[in-house]
């Protein structure tokens, strides 16, 4: 169990890597095919996370905004703004779905989105989501509730192969496209919500950022309450299963904190044997789980040597530290945006809920860094390797398509860390000589 540290002591965030949860919000509703995500708030909450998505994912992003300021939120109180916004992106863009969420200024005006949603006759998903409380998981979890509570019928039936999958916000769109094959391997049918894995997936597609292309259509959504199981992946997604679960009693939920490394994969394939009725895994997943244990065997000298700062939402942390931990990976100390049940848990000596001044701060903890793209200035700053994961990721391109999960997501994973650190220590090496040298001279 790691030592975990909910309270800084620090009147304010110094250096923060938080994320808010309209941006989890957003995410959602991009999820959703032919979903246009409307951010009920100031213009600039909006133009931000457009331009963070953007930059992240390297693709045109779809969102609008009611663009309210101080005086509109105090004399209208932002009902006119949301019915003009819908009424002007319905005439001009005919989505299947609007999904209205709040920020901060509208929030705390208290405007009423039930109230003003039930006036409005097109299809819309509302969902409170300020920015003073939460984070990027919250907004994403609180939006997948809002989109079954609000559009999926009841039913009394299951359909004994139907699987809704739930992820949570740190999986990249090509991690949910393989845990959904990993799973269909064993003669399922799965439906993810949300499912970034077509949407945002760095595909090549017509009309570019005027709707989501891809992902869960209104129509799968409405039908969710035949499936026989629901599987949440993340701490911060299990509460979808019990929404799921009230418009059908006879679904069963399963859960799962992570499916990173071989223990986490392996607790996914031995449900997967027990649900299915099988007794043999698929070829395919029998032969990636001998390269994920090569994979250990190669690289856990290298990690073995080295002392992790993992900086990241708390279920990629969970993720990211039990992948590391099972090759002897030292997880020093891990940096979580927010407060979470699942931080007992990460396998870390210290975890904090705090900033990366709190990293700096505790520099001679670690050797290397893996997070989000604000840890590389952390990382020139205190002379360390910084490997890039989670959100945003401004360094690198192909970020929708890095694959950390199962067995196959595992092994690149481990390669990944294991040639950095490596690359490391010659470098360190390669320093000390040079300093010798220049000593010898002098």
């Amino acid at each position: 169990m790691a030592e975990v540290r909910r309270k800084s002591g620090k009147p304010l965030q110094v250096n923060p890597h938080k994320l808010s949860q309209p941006m989890g919000a957003t995410l959602a509703f991009l999820g959703v095919d032919r979903c246009m995500p409307l951010m009920h708030g100031a213009q600039g909450c909006a133009s931000f996370t457009k331009v963070m998505f953007t930059r992240h994912f390297c693709e045109p992003i779809a969102l609008q905004t009611t663009a309210v300021n101080d005086v509109i939120a105090v004399l209208d109180g932002g009902d006119y703004s949301i019915s003009e916004s819908v009424k002007n992106i319905g005439d001009k863009i005919a989505p299947d779905l609007i999904g209205v969420h709040t920020t901060g200024l509208t929030e705390t005006k208290g405007d009423d989105l039930r109230g003003v949603a039930s006036k409005i006759d097109v299809p819309l998903v509302y969902v409170n989501t300020p920015d003073f409380k939460g984070g990027l998981e919250s907004g994403w979890t609180l939006t997948t509730q809002a989109l079954i509570d609000q559009l999926t019928a009841p039913c009394d039936r299951v359909e004994a192969q139907k699987i809704v999958l739930v992820p949570n916000v740190s999986l990249q769109p090509i991690e949910v496209e393989k845990l959904r094959d990993f799973i269909e391997a064993f003669g399922f049918n799965v439906v993810a919500v949300p499912d970034l894995s077509s949407s945002l997936d760095n595909h090549l597609g017509e009309k570019q950022a005027s709707l989501s292309s891809g992902g869960v259509t209104v129509a799968e959504l409405e039908r969710l309450a035949d499936a026989a199981f629901v599987v949440s992946v993340g701490a911060s997604v299990k509460p979808v299963g019990a929404v799921l679960q009230k418009k059908n009693p006879a679904i069963q939920h399963r859960h799962f904190d992570h499916v990173s490394g071989l223990v986490g994969t392996d607790a996914l394939v031995a449900w997967l044997l027990e649900a299915s009725g099988r007794d043999a895994l698929p070829a395919v997943v029998e032969r990636w789980r001998k390269r994920l244990q090569d994979a250990m065997l190669d690289s856990h000298f290298s990690i073995g040597q080295t002392r992790f700062l993992l900086v990241a939402e708390p279920d990629h942390l969970a993720a990211m530290a039990a992948s590391l931990r099972e090759v002897g990976g030292k997880v020093t100390l891990a940096i979580a945006t927010v407060d979470s049940p699942i931080l007992g848990d990460i396998q870390a000596d210290q975890v904090v809920v705090g900033d990366l001044e709190d990293a700096e701060n505790m520099s001679d903890a670690y050797d290397m860094i893996i997070g989000n793209f604000h840890t590389e200035a952390l990382a020139h700053r205190v002379g360390k390797k910084a490997i890039m994961r989670g959100f945003p990721n401004y360094e690198e391109i192909g970020n929708a398509l890095k694959h950390d999960v199962l067995y196959e997501g595992g092994a690149y994973f481990l390669f990944e860390i294991a040639n950095a650190a490596e690359r490391m220590r010659e470098a360190q090496v390669h320093h000390e000589r040079e300093q010798i040298k220049l000593q010898g001279i002098a």
